[in-house]
């Protein structure tokens, strides 16, 4: 499902810190059968596998994501050992006009890897930017297209700063970390999967008055 050797002949970029974009990492042929199998999602925000219905073409993104091949990759582009490191992956279907604000990711993730599975991007924002500073969203060394199934992974540390412009909307992506401990990996699982249960709950007594 995944183009690995695209991967493999990615060169590591250094500005503004560690990070590599593939362009087309999941193929054009493959991004409508992986629409048709996205999960559907109670609402905004990051949501846990285990809230959601994971199956088909999307279940083998999940699968070629996690699997030693892949991992294998990533540690020797950044030049880090992954083993006994946990993974944790969330699914992103929609975001707020109050996502995107500029952040480094927080300190218990060693690395993270966005997928973006928008089939078209015709917006002006909604693009991740990969940034100098922690002040200027107009500061940046790489905008990233979220359409296309181009994959962005970039080694997480005191600057490495992102954001995008605010964007409303349909904007689907899977990010998966790999973390400093099982215990964090376990924190935030239990996190996103309360979070994602109220939306649930939310979305249920919304639909209930309508």
């Amino acid at each position: 499902m995944l183009d690995f050797a695209a991967l493999s002949a990615t060169p590591l970029a250094l500005d503004p810190y560690e990070h590599l974009v593939v362009p087309g990492f999941v193929p054009e042929a493959e991004l409508a059968g992986i629409a048709a199998d996205f999960p559907a999602l109670p609402g905004p925000g990051s949501h846990p596998p285990t809230e959601l219905q994971i199956k088909g073409r999307f279940k083998a993104v999940i699968d070629d994501l996690l699997s030693p091949q892949f991992e294998k990759l990533i540690e020797q582009k950044f030049n880090i050992d992954l083993t006994d490191r946990p993974t944790m992956y969330t699914v992103r279907g929609f975001t707020r006009e109050k996502d995107g604000e500029i952040h480094t990711d927080s300190e218990t993730k060693l690395i993270t890897v966005l997928l973006y599975l928008n089939e078209r991007w015709e917006s002006d924002v909604g693009r991740l930017r990969l940034l100098r500073n922690g002040t200027d969203l107009e500061n940046y060394a790489v905008e990233v297209p979220p359409f296309g199934g181009t994959l962005l992974a970039f080694k997480r540390s005191d600057h490495s700063w992102h954001g995008h412009k605010p964007f409303s909307g349909p904007r689907r992506a899977l990010q998966l970390n790999w973390v400093t401990s099982q215990r964090v990996a376990d924190f935030e699982r239990r996190r996103h999967r309360m979070s994602t249960k109220v939306k649930k709950v939310k979305a249920f007594f919304a639909r209930a008055e309508a």
